[in-house]
């Protein structure tokens, strides 16, 4: 097994994982979540979401978003109107790369 790599962040960065993580717990308590019910329906362990709520910076970002999303944290301040635009001009530029490059994506139903 390869060595694990001695990181260190920035105390900014470790208060804003530790604050995404508490707010992820707080909002998962006012749902009447349980982290096992939590974990289950964002697809990860329950070690992975108490990592998660206790600010852990090597938890995978995904796994955070997602979590996140399913119990109603905020992960952006931006207007809503603004987002679907950001992503608009993202799917321009991807169009004018060839299909070979292009991932298809599919949707996801995520209306529980």
């Amino acid at each position: 097994m390869p060595k694990s790599i001695i990181r260190a962040y920035s105390s900014y960065c470790r208060d804003a994982v530790a604050l995404l993580g508490a707010s992820i717990r707080e909002a998962r308590i006012e749902r009447k979540l349980t982290a096992q019910e939590l974990a289950d329906r964002a697809g990860i362990s329950r070690g992975m979401l108490q990592r998660i709520e206790k600010g852990n910076p090597k938890c995978e970002i995904g796994a955070v978003f997602e979590a996140a999303a399913i119990v109603g944290v905020k992960l952006f301040d931006a207007d809503e109107s603004a987002l679907p635009k950001h992503l608009r001009q993202t799917r321009e530029k991807l169009v004018l790369l060839p299909k070979s490059v292009r991932k298809e994506t599919k949707m996801v139903r995520d209306d529980f």
